[in-house]
């Protein structure tokens, strides 16, 4: 008997989400969560992410209660020093992202999520990825002409590692696609029924 194949769920509306999960062959849906991503406390990247995809996977599985489904959820910042960059707010944000984040080393985290929802019960399970980007010193000029471009405003940090910024990059450590925004390779042996 040939076994069913399971219905994977991608919690995000992220284009680079999707486009990682197709690059790997992965089938899947996207569903996208209204969750509430305040967070009151002050938390590390690294629990920050955790906990932002912990309750986008919950907020995702209320929908699926009575199927049988993994749900995928993320969630990405850029962090120096401590210090969270997330997307930028408008141009003048997106400057001073990029300004300090010139001529340094930054970590990447994200955060995914796992549901499994099988017969009404759910279970989780969840990673935290962190990658080192090192950036060349950038010149004001360089910056304002990649904000110019529009790129750096849906992205945490104001860069797209897989765009236009590829040319502000030294060198990374780490997962690539972490950077990008989920950490396909990490999750795979999860996303075998």
């Amino acid at each position: 008997m040939k076994s069913k194949k399971q219905t994977i769920i991608l919690a995000s509306q992220s284009p680079r989400r999707k486009e990682l999960l197709q690059k790997h062959g992965i089938d899947f849906s996207v569903f996208v969560t209204d969750c509430d991503e305040t967070v009151k406390e002050p938390l590390s990247p690294k629990e920050l992410v955790e906990e932002l995809s912990l309750r986008k996977a919950k907020s995702a599985a209320e929908h699926f209660i009575s199927e049988e489904v993994l749900i995928i959820a993320a969630d990405t910042v850029v962090a120096l020093e401590n210090e969270i960059f997330g997307k930028p707010k408008d141009a003048e944000d997106a400057f001073l992202m990029l300004s300090q984040l010139s001529a340094k080393a930054h970590s990447v985290f994200t955060g995914v999520t796992l549901a499994k929802v099988r017969e009404s019960e759910i279970s989780y399970q969840s990673i935290v990825c962190e990658t080192k980007v090192y950036f060349k010193p950038l010149t004001r000029e360089e910056i304002l002409e990649y904000i110019a471009t529009k790129e750096p405003f849906d992205k945490a940090g104001s860069y797209a590692i897989q765009g236009i910024a590829s040319k502000f990059v030294e060198s990374i450590e780490g997962d690539f696609d972490n950077v990008v925004g989920l950490p396909v390779t990490a999750i795979l042996p999860w996303l075998k029924p």
